[in-house]
C-alpha cells in the first residue's frame, strides 16, 4: 500500500488509499477551510487556499522520499474523504488522521487498515498519536490498545501523546 492506491470495501464503496498528489489541490483547500475543522487542530493556521494546499501536499511529498512513507489521501470512489497517515517524528511514527466533517464516521475503518499496514511494517514497531486536550472522546484509541504516555509541546501547543504497539 506504501505509495499505491490499495481498495478495500467497506461497506459503503470502495475505500482507497492513495497520494495526496491525486486530490485537486482546491478541494484539500476546501476541506481545510472548514471552520470545524480548527476546533480540534491547533495547529491549523492561516488562510487555506489553492497556493496554501499545494505547498501542504509538497511538504508531506518530502516525507515520502525522504521516509518512504508519509500521509495518504483517503478516497472513496473518487470522493476525497480526507487525509492522514504515518509521519516520522525524530525516531517514532506518529500517525494523523483528518477527516471532511461528513466522513467522520469513516475514521475507524480507515484507521484500522492504516494500523494493518503498520503491523506489517519492520519499521513502525509502535505509533504515536497526539491528540489536542480538545478531544474529549479516547475511548476509541483504548479499544485499539493505546496507552497515553504523557503530554508533549509541539510548535509551541500542548498534546496528549499516546502510544500503541504494533509487533
Amino acid at each position: 500500500m506504501a505509495g499505491a492506491a490499495e481498495q478495500t470495501e467497506n461497506g459503503s464503496g470502495l475505500l482507497r488509499f492513495a497520494r495526496l498528489t491525486e486530490v485537486p489541490p482546491q478541494e484539500i483547500a476546501r476541506h481545510m477551510r472548514d471552520p470545524r475543522m480548527a476546533e480540534h487542530m491547533p495547529l491549523l493556521t492561516g488562510s487555506w487556499d489553492e497556493a496554501a494546499a499545494r505547498e501542504f501536499v509538497a511538504a508531506k511529498e518530502t516525507c515520502w522520499q525522504r521516509d518512504g512513507l508519509g500521509h495518504w489521501a483517503f478516497l472513496r470512489g473518487d470522493a476525497y474523504l480526507g487525509w492522514g497517515g504515518f509521519q516520522k517524528e525524530g525516531r517514532e511514527w506518529d500517525f494523523g488522521l483528518v477527516l471532511r466533517v461528513g466522513c467522520f464516521g469513516l475514521g475507524p475503518a480507515i484507521t484500522c487498515k492504516a494500523l494493518a499496514f503498520a503491523r506489517e511494517d519492520p519499521r513502525i514497531p509502535y505509533v504515536t498519536f497526539l491528540l489536542p486536550p480538545t478531544r474529549r472522546h479516547l475511548r476509541p484509541l483504548a479499544r485499539l490498545g493505546a496507552v497515553q504516555t504523557g503530554e508533549v509541546q509541539y510548535e509551541g501547543q500542548r498534546f496528549l501523546k499516546f502510544r500503541l504497539e504494533t509487533a
